[in-house]
Parts: C-alpha cells; structure tokens; sequence
C-alpha cells in the first residue's frame, strides 16, 4: 500500500525524483553535497531536523564508499525502510552514471582542448568552494565545545601533516569521545553526590 503524500505524490517517487535532481546537479561530488542535501532534506521537505541530518553525516562519512550515496541510502531508509533506500540511492547514482557515459564519449576526442581543461578547472575551484562551506557549517552544527574542537583540529593535523589513515582518526575519536563522556559523567555525579 503507498503512502500518498504532497499532492498525490507517492513518497517513493519523491524521494527519487529529490535524489535525481541532487545527483544531477551537484558538481563536485558528494562532500559538495552536502550543504545542498541540508537545505533540502532539513529546510524544504522537513524529512530530518538539524541533529539528525548531522548524525546521518556522521554515520555516512564514518562508512566505505561515496557519502552521497551513503546519504541517499541513510535518508530513503529513515523514512521508508529498504524499498525507499533502494530508490533514494538509485535517485542519486543515475544522473551520474548516465552523464560519465556521455562525458567519456565527448572527451575521448577534445581531451587536449584548452576550453575543456579550462571548464574542468573552473569546476574543481567550484567543488573546492563548496566543499569548504560544507565543512564550515557542518563544524558550526558540531563543534560546540572545547573537547570538540581540540578532537576535530588534532584529526585534521593527524590526517593532513602526519599522514595517518582517516579510519584511525575516526577510531579513536569514538575511543576519546567514549572516555570524555565516562570522565564528565563520573565527574557529574560525584559533584551531584557532594551536594
């Protein structure tokens, strides 16, 4: 039985045609994504609320593979179990699919084109900038206290500087993130203890 919704829409077919219309016209990958998943998924439809959206990053970023994918997967299943992640994800990889087809048949004659390397260039700086606000307001959503930020720079500086694998970084922030919690509960209840 569908469930109807928004004017006659099956919510199948409005979780594919948004995730199409993500994949189609994000540039720059799934990081880019991001900020544009937000407004649509928290703002305009009000599928998630603002810590929810930032858990399914988090779990997204956390697993192998294409975090856009992991998104549209995350999102099609909170709301309609495996059918709607199965069609959310199949929303999203289906633009690009089809246009790496197209892009490979057309540059597999121009590739040496400076026009085509200027365009390609043009897109890169594009997908850079949105990639940078992504983080910017993804860590305005998560960074809220001191452990938080001395976690995320100490992750960053791990990763970038000193090469370390992204996996560990993201170990052993859920290690630290488990012995903070223990030492500020502990912390709590022996101050509540004392009152």
């Amino acid at each position: 039985m569908e469930e109807k919704e928004t004017g006659g829409k099956s919510m199948y077919l409005e979780l594919f045609w948004t995730f199409f219309k993500l994949g189609l016209f994000t540039i720059g990958g799934g990081m880019a994504m991001i900020p544009l998943m937000q407004g649509i998924i928290v703002d305009q439809k009000h599928w998630m609320d603002e810590e929810e959206i930032v858990d399914c990053i988090a779990v997204s970023q956390g697993l192998p593979g294409v975090i856009a994918i992991n998104m549209a997967t995350y999102i099609g299943h909170y709301k309609k179990g495996l059918p709607g992640a199965l069609i959310a994800t199949f929303g999203v990889v289906l633009p690009s699919f089809c246009i790496i087809i197209a892009v490979v048949e057309i540059l597999h004659g121009v590739g040496d084109n400076q026009y085509v390397n200027g365009a390609l260039a043009g897109i890169k700086a594009a997908a850079t900038g949105l990639i940078a606000y992504s983080a910017y307001k993804v860590g305005r959503q998560v960074l809220k206290n001191a452990f938080a930020w001395v976690l995320a720079i100490g992750s960053f500086a791990a990763i970038a500087y000193f090469g370390f694998n992204a996996v560990y970084a993201i170990l052993a922030g859920i290690v630290l993130g488990l012995l903070y919690e223990a030492v500020k509960t502990r912390k709590n209840g022996r101050a509540g203890e004392e009152q």
